[in-house]
């Protein structure tokens, strides 16, 4: 009896190499796709203060007032950057604010900053029209630039029951040094 088992075996083994070999291809597959579905699901949901893109407000203003406050870090960039005053207006306003970055070095650098809102559930609601960190940014030795954001803050954020006594929203940025040169 122990002859007739013999050539299930290395069946029943092949098998299970098969399955795991696709696991593991499986797995490496969804550790490149991770960080490029973990963005697109924070760009599309807001989630963990990730902000939205977009053209104009289309829905109005409303009543509810609301201040944004600047944060600006920086992590391994040579620049001093200086935050814009805090901003308030009616939810539905576009709104300008300016960021002063400065190259502190004595060579050109480039730089891209990351951002974030705070609280975290206000992401979903805070839009940008327009902003510096879209694109990367090259100071020259010394050079100071103004760097605006045009946002708005979207008036559904009345209509969120967790939100409704937020009145005051920080807009945070962290400037990173680029490894390719930016316009």
């Amino acid at each position: 009896m122990a002859d007739a088992t013999l050539p299930a075996e290395p069946k029943k083994n092949r098998n299970i190499a098969g399955i795991l070999l696709l696991l593991a291809i499986g797995m490496v597959g969804a550790a490149y796709a991770a960080v490029p579905l973990y963005y697109a699901f924070c760009a599309a949901t807001g989630y963990n203060g990730t902000t939205r893109r977009a053209a104009d407000n289309p829905k109005g203003i409303i009543a509810r007032d609301m201040t944004v406050r600047f944060d600006a870090n920086v992590d391994d960039v040579p620049w001093q950057v200086t935050p814009a005053k805090p901003v308030s207006f009616k939810v539905g306003e576009v709104e300008t604010a300016v960021f002063i970055a400065r190259n502190l070095s004595d060579k050109p650098v480039t730089a891209q900053a990351v951002f974030n809102v705070t609280p975290d559930l206000t992401g979903q609601y805070f839009n940008k029209i327009q902003c510096f960190c879209f694109t990367q940014q090259t100071l020259q030795p010394g050079e100071s630039a103004q760097m605006p954001v045009t946002f708005f803050v979207d008036p559904d954020i009345d209509k969120d029951s967790d939100l409704r006594t937020v009145r005051d929203i920080t807009l945070s940025y962290t400037f990173y040094t680029s490894k390719t040169k930016g316009s």
